[in-house]
């Protein structure tokens, strides 16, 4: 609401300056000097690059989510029967679930020591081991490019700023060339000013909700991987005692 708000004073501004009959992004863009266009410019760099970060994480969590769902009850039901092969090939058919992802590492681990003369402590611990480095990984993976958000977020807003300070000087640039203190004379500084201010806000607003909102999201995946983890060593720990008898 405030960025539409200083962007409509802006339009005021240009239209009162009387060197434009209308407002319009192009109109906008002649009126301003070329210290505010490369701050503009450099805002919708930072924009086109939160988008891509938003478009390419929302796809991420969105398949992770829905392979997720598909995934639980499949290996569920083929360790329940304590077939550890098919619930591994369960796995690598579903990788991008954050779950998959997790479990297949430590089913590899536990099956490859099932094997071996270790006792079935150290088979669980390395398990655990496995579980934990891929639930890291994973993690990693889920917040490639959040942070980008929260750079963008609490940059964008001093960027527009830089941009109003541009304009001002710009106003009173105006000032001295026209000898004059009349609305005219620093139309075109003040909305630049504010326009870049709106712009900066604009980039910023967006950048800050959808990094909560993803950040929110990763802590949920990292509850689900953690339980995951919890209940397969679970199930290694009553699988060796079955074996010991």
């Amino acid at each position: 609401m405030l960025a539409a708000n200083l962007l409509g004073l802006g339009m005021w501004f240009l239209q009162e300056g009387g060197e434009t009959t209308g407002f319009d992004p192009l109109s906008m863009w002649h009126q301003m000097g070329w210290p505010a266009r490369i701050v503009v410019i450099v805002l919708f760099i930072m924009s086109a690059w939160s988008i891509g970060v938003m478009i390419d994480r929302w796809i991420a969590f969105s398949s992770a989510r829905k392979q997720s769902r598909v995934f639980a009850p499949a290996v569920a039901g083929a360790l329940k029967d304590g077939k550890i092969d098919e619930a591994i090939s369960i796995a690598e058919q579903n990788k991008r679930s954050h779950l998959a992802k997790v479990v297949t590492a430590g089913l590899q681990e536990f099956q490859a020591h099932q094997v071996s003369t270790e006792i079935p402590g150290e088979t669980i611990e390395a398990s655990k081991r496995a579980l934990e480095r891929a639930a890291a990984i994973v993690h990693a993976e889920l917040k490639r490019g959040v942070s980008t958000l929260a750079t963008i977020g609490s940059t964008a807003p001093f960027v527009g700023l830089f941009g109003t300070v541009l304009g001002i000087i710009h106003a009173f640039e105006g000032i001295s060339t026209a000898k004059s203190t009349g609305l005219g004379a620093v139309a075109g500084g003040i909305s630049e000013a504010l326009v870049t201010t709106a712009f900066g806000l604009f980039v910023a607003i967006p950048a800050v909700w959808i990094y909560n909102y993803f950040t929110t999201k990763i802590e949920s995946f990292d509850v689900e991987m953690d339980n995951s983890s919890s209940e397969l060593i679970d199930y290694f720990i009553k699988r060796a005692s079955r074996g010991k008898k």
